[in-house]
């Protein structure tokens, strides 16, 4: 037994901090952060200094709803026990037995205080019995020496809150600008969220997950009866108006991610210990960004020659990354962190929002892969014309370009370059949305292949993804195609001079993109001539030496981006509203494009214009500039461009067509045309589905009766849009209501016919066509119908397309009904 007691009494007893030391526990080392040219960037000072960051407030001045809230959640018991809660510690160890580890602590709130003052840091990283016995008899004689409204204002006084705010006034200043005193239940609530695990509930980056917290202790609340469940309704859709007080920082978002990752990477160090950070961030680049920025946003809100409207644009964010390293050299999350009028402390740059157009390049990316059946070139022809649909919920998708305007036959190249919607959306179409998200995701958009509605309008923007992801995955494009994954932190050394991490350079050894394809990307995006449709000639993505760049607008101009990149710098930039109010007619070019722009003329300055390597496994070929196919005589224009061997063309162009006509009547010339009237004239001879683009842009047609050389196209239908509901209109008469069946044709047709189904699948029209236009009309009649066209060609060979369905309605007058006001 004495041999027992003495283990005991050295393994618990032995050693222990005096209780009188408790003042030594709230003078602890700064951590101090710095730049990566050792510019100090955030002194973070520990509680008890005269910095703001902890100011000490009696507890009488703290609303009591924040008293009961830190209670409910953190000790439930704490006016009842002595400091140690035996049934919260076989509570917890019950938990902790069902989970098969440690899930639950079981501290109270006294045990914290005991903690948090008393124990050194390497003491409270350890997580073993005899910690905890130790903390327990701390937790005593604290309880001893001290009432409970005493230990209740050292703990409220002391505990983090993460944004280097130590204590509930330094919190309430730090997220709401007021002083504790002032604190609504909802505010008491989410703060008394926050102490668990600061960085994970930050509402600053993560506001969806500290709300739910919020509503877990507004829960426990009404569980101890401090508030109804009525008043718990209430306060969880009370709209929190956050805030950030000024402190003296540079970098302030950057600061506040590093600080997130010493946070989960070196807890006790930060707060106890002091640290030595330096980090990626060039604090000369971070702030002429943030100069530019301003500067940027003044000049589309107040226009000086009054041209224009003021563009309702209060936000932006930039992130500068080295493409060959991952580290990050800029992270600007908004351009006043201290503004709370546009919630500049929330972290723009690493929000989600939707990307607009500056995701087209991964899908064409993803459609030049060699070892697809038919893979696409930067010479291959698309189609820049009306066309719908079928997502993946089996509606009617019609995109539009920017304007409304229709290109007609383009280039791949063009297409990116100019950023047209409508040929990337039926590219994505053709691949499969999978192929897309699969290479996005890989280089660093993970954010898209989580999301499981995703359809075609994803190429497009109808995703969400982050800033700082987004710069991260176009790195792929100028490091020849290798996933990096960013740092923003050069090496971590503790006060006494040890290194706890140092940056080493990461092996390019994940290959996610064929190095080709990479290259003929960036061509296309930093080709000034294939941009001048959708930009003109000499834009702001120009930026006078070799540079690649996208741009990106939304829906109602709420977002606008450019991402762009020279072969050692990729910078992507973003400007909007943190409110998601949209801005009033700013696009990319115009918002997020002079921003990118200026910050890349800046930070390059005086450095060396290196050129885009052009890696091994390519060939250059003259093509047809519209088909893309090989060039014939009549030809008018031709392209050099790039090919992955394999995946050039092997065809002439059969776009431009010689045909013999008589220059009498300029109708075809036939047997009784004289030899001296027969001129050769060169024809566009447009796919089926663009014909009528060509008539309605003058583009002239073949004569009658030629024998045109068509493409290689499959049968399939190109009217009516698929799963469109038509309406019978009482004010038209009946037989004037019609709708057009129209089909493309392969080569070779003789015969079309079209066959239409009722929902019962009986046929209720069928008719044949011999020649063209391969179209027909049929008066609208009420019902649910499948059309198919079949085709029979010169060798007997039939071909049918698989059922289109559209259905046929009475037109109803729109239900009158008032709308409710939720909260």
């Amino acid at each position: 037994m004495i041999a027992l007691g003495g283990f005991i009494y050295f393994w618990v007893f032995y050693d222990l901090p005096a209780i009188d030391n408790i003042q030594q526990g709230m003078v602890l080392p700064a951590t101090r952060i710095y730049d990566r040219n050792g510019v100090l960037l955030y002194e973070i000072r520990p509680p008890g200094n005269d910095q703001g960051l902890n100011t000490v407030v009696p507890l009488e001045t703290i609303p009591q709803y924040c008293v009961n809230a830190f209670i409910a959640t953190e000790d439930e018991n704490f006016y009842q026990h002595p400091g140690v809660d035996i049934e919260g510690i076989i509570r917890a160890l019950w938990i902790n037995l069902r989970g098969g580890e440690v899930l639950a602590g079981g501290s109270t709130i006294t045990q914290q205080t005991a903690r948090l003052l008393l124990m050194d840091p390497q003491q409270r990283l350890n997580r073993s019995l005899q910690r905890k016995l130790r903390e327990m008899v701390l937790a005593i004689r604290l309880q001893n020496r001290y009432s409970k409204d005493e230990v209740l204002t050292l703990y409220l006084n002391q505990v983090y809150f993460g944004n280097m705010a130590y204590g509930i006034e330094g919190a309430a200043r730090t997220y709401f600008a007021k002083s504790a005193a002032e604190l609504s239940l909802a505010e008491c609530a989410l703060l008394a969220g926050l102490v668990q695990n600061p960085a994970y509930y930050d509402p600053f980056t993560n506001l969806g997950t500290a709300e739910d917290r919020q509503d877990i202790v507004l829960g426990r609340m009404v569980d101890e009866g401090y508030i109804t469940q009525a008043q718990a309704q209430a306060a969880a859709h009370d709209e929190l108006q956050f805030a950030a007080t000024r402190f003296p920082i540079n970098a302030p978002h950057a600061v506040m991610a590093v600080w997130q990752q010493l946070e989960r990477d070196y807890p006790e160090y930060v707060y106890g210990g002091g640290l030595e950070v330096i980090t990626t961030i060039d604090l000369n680049w971070q702030n002429a960004a943030q100069r530019i920025v301003q500067a940027q946003l003044d000049r589309i809100n107040h226009p000086a020659d009054g041209s224009r409207a003021p563009a309702n644009a209060n936000n932006a964010a930039l992130v500068a990354i080295d493409p060959n390293t991952g580290q990050i050299l800029t992270m600007l999350g908004s351009p006043d962190y201290f503004d709370e009028s546009i919630d500049g402390a929330m972290n723009a740059a690493v929000a989600l929002r939707q990307p607009g157009s500056t995701l087209k390049p991964f899908t064409y990316a993803a459609a030049m892969n060699p070892q697809l059946d038919h893979p696409y070139t930067a010479a291959s022809m698309l189609l820049d014309i009306e066309t719908p649909f079928i997502t993946r919920r089996l509606e009617s998708y019609v995109p539009s370009n920017y304007g409304l305007v229709e290109h007609g036959p383009v280039s791949l190249r063009e297409s990116l370059a100019s950023s047209y919607n409508i040929p990337v959306v039926s590219v994505l179409n053709d691949i499969g949305i999978e192929r897309m998200v699969a290479l996005a995701s890989n280089a660093g958009l993970t954010s898209l292949a989580n999301n499981a509605q995703v359809d075609l309008s994803i190429t497009l923007g109808g995703g969400e993804v982050s800033l700082y992801n987004l710069v991260q995955a176009y790195s792929i494009f100028p490091n020849g195609g290798y996933y990096i994954e960013p740092s923003l932190i050069l090496k971590i050394s503790t006060a006494s001079g040890e290194t706890l991490y140092e940056w080493t350079p990461p092996p390019l050894d994940q290959q996610i993109l064929d190095e080709r394809i990479a290259f003929i990307i960036t061509d296309i995006l930093s080709d000034d001539a294939a941009r001048i449709p959708g930009f003109g000639r000499n834009s702001v993505l120009n930026i006078g030496r070799p540079a690649a760049a996208k741009t990106g607008t939304t829906t109602d101009f709420r977002d606008n981006w450019v991402v762009g990149y020279t072969p050692n710098l990729v910078v992507g930039v973003w400007v909007g509203n943190a409110d998601n109010t949209p801005m009033v007619d700013v696009s990319g070019i115009s918002g997020a494009g002079p921003i990118w722009n200026q910050f890349m003329r800046t930070v390059l300055l005086g450095q060396p214009e290196l050129e885009f390597e052009q890696p091994d496994g390519l060939i250059r070929l003259d093509v047809c500039a519209l088909s893309g196919l090989l060039p014939t005589p009549a030809c008018p224009l031709l392209r050099t461009e790039y090919f992955i061997p394999g995946t050039q063309p092997t065809e002439p162009d059969n776009i431009y067509q010689v045909f013999q006509i008589d220059r009498r009547t300029g109708l075809l010339a036939d047997e009784t045309t004289p030899q001296s009237d027969i001129v050769e004239q060169v024809f566009i001879v447009l796919p089926e589905e663009a014909s009528e683009w060509g008539i309605r842009h003058g583009i002239r047609q073949p004569p009658t009766g030629a024998s045109v050389l068509l493409s290689h196209t499959e049968l399939r239908l190109l009217q009516p849009d698929p799963y469109t509901i038509f309406q019978i209109s009482p004010l038209i008469p009946i037989d004037a209501q019609r709708i057009r069946f129209r089909a493309a044709v392969p080569p070779g047709t003789q015969s079309l016919t079209f066959t239409l189904f009722d929902e019962t699948g009986e046929s209720v029209v069928q008719q044949t066509i011999t020649q063209e236009p391969w179209a027909m009309w049929w008066q609208l009649k009420t019902g649910a119908y499948s059309l198919q066209a079949t085709a029979t060609l010169d060798d007997g060979a039939v071909q049918t397309t698989d059922a289109l369905y559209f259905a046929v309605t009475e037109y109803e007058e729109p239900a009158s009904y008032t709308v409710e006001s939720k909260p």
